[in-house]
């Protein structure tokens, strides 16, 4: 009787495999980072106890549609665009509500182009992450 000698499997080398990818792993840890890390020296500014106020040269809309600007009802876009001198029909602000729709804002800064607005500027709120 004759023993036959063991073959070896082709199986893959996953040793190999796991060192690779871990390779890949720390390269990409260290060599992806998007921004350099700010100055230890610097201190960010604290906002939360900044009064949430809209800016006082802004036209606010509610969520029903209705206009306000520095707390007196107006009528209409060109109503607003009447009260305001040259310097201030280059950049119109307006702060809608959250919950005014889309179709409404885009139809107020037509409105408000179509008055003589330069450039019609949405004032939203920001968080930093």
């Amino acid at each position: 009787m004759r023993i036959m000698p063991r073959t070896r499997s082709g199986g893959e080398p996953t040793i190999a495999l796991i060192n690779v990818v871990f390779l890949m792993l720390v390269f990409f840890m260290i060599a992806g980072t998007m921004a350099p890390p700010l100055d230890k020296d610097v201190k960010l500014v604290d906002t939360a106890d900044l009064e949430n106020a809209p800016p006082p040269d802004a036209l606010v809309i509610r969520a029903d549609g209705a206009m306000f600007y520095r707390g007196d009802a107006v009528v209409d876009a060109a109503a607003y665009m009447a009260g305001l001198d040259e310097a201030q029909r280059a950049n119109v602000r307006i702060v809608p509500d959250r919950a005014l729709p889309a179709a409404r804002l885009v139809a107020t800064g037509r409105a408000l182009q179509v008055a003589g607005a330069g450039r019609v500027l949405i004032v939203s709120e920001r968080e930093l992450q």
